[in-house]
């Protein structure tokens, strides 16, 4: 398997509808990049295990709240699963193979584990984007209850996401109706890729920084700060010909972006 493989795999997975994509072969194939030998039906066939684990022991009575207790003794006490609080921006917190290796995650890695056994059970769970943190919840109407997968399946309500918020941003936050509202899958793989695009950037590992944001654009074409990044990231790598097609892409977009002297003057350099 090499990358090429690998990018050409996420974007056949992508290329569905939504409802169609496979959350967990889609971030398989995002952590191929980094293990080329990676084996994906390894990895889906350990969820499918967890999974039939988790149903054995349900009872008859499988109310909401005893799914995600039965999940939660499984994953957290018996398993191990644990948010990584010590090193939250190693990269392998957000490859599903080492997050299934190591039990050990960020919140939307582990998110990701928690809502394929969910969804093998037939325990339709939602992820919910919030700034800062990521939750999910029980697709059920009229449940408003909320499980943060980096807290050992803590069970939150709404003043807890308030509350949470607060902690995050270390002032008060208003909670808005948007924070917790559903992600498509789609967007889900958007915000794993772009915690991975932060990480590298932190490492300047622009080659690495660069690939996520390349797959970022797969799955949202023409998203004008992504295009902008990966000029920048381009000219950092002196990939001079793609900087010049995104940067001019980009001011074209958004003429009046607060960074746009700054693009200009490096497109100028670059001979424009």
């Amino acid at each position: 398997m090499n990358v090429s493989s690998a990018r050409q795999y996420f974007d056949q997975e992508i290329q569905q509808s939504d409802e169609y994509i496979d959350l967990a072969k889609a971030a398989l194939y995002i952590a191929q990049e980094e293990y080329p030998q990676l084996d994906p039906d390894e990895y889906l066939n350990a969820l499918d295990t967890m999974a039939s684990e988790v149903e054995e022991r349900l009872s008859s009575e499988n109310y909401p709240l005893r799914v995600i207790q039965t999940i939660n003794q499984y994953l957290y006490k018996d398993l191990g699963f644990s948010g990584n609080k010590q090193d939250y921006y190693d990269p392998r917190n957000s490859f599903l193979n080492d997050v299934i290796d190591r039990r050990l995650g960020i919140p939307i890695s582990l998110a990701l584990v928690y809502l394929e056994i969910a969804r093998r059970i037939n325990f339709p769970m939602v992820g919910i984007g919030m700034p800062g943190h990521f939750l999910i919840r029980p697709d059920v109407a009229e449940m408003e209850i909320f499980v943060d997968a980096f807290d050992n399946g803590e069970i939150m309500f709404p003043q807890d996401c308030q509350e949470r918020l607060t902690q995050i941003y270390q002032r008060p936050v208003t909670l808005q109706p948007e924070f917790l509202a559903p992600v498509n899958k789609r967007q889900f793989l958007v915000r794993m890729l772009t915690n991975l695009k932060y990480i590298y950037l932190n490492q300047q590992q622009r080659e690495k920084a660069l690939a996520a944001v390349e797959r970022i654009l797969l799955l949202f074409p023409g998203v004008a700060l992504e295009v902008r990044d990966r000029g920048l990231l381009s000219y950092q790598l002196g990939r001079f010909s793609q900087a010049i097609r995104d940067l001019e892409t980009y001011l074209q977009e958004m003429p009046d972006a607060h960074d746009a002297s700054t693009i200009r003057r490096l497109l100028t350099q670059m001979g424009r």
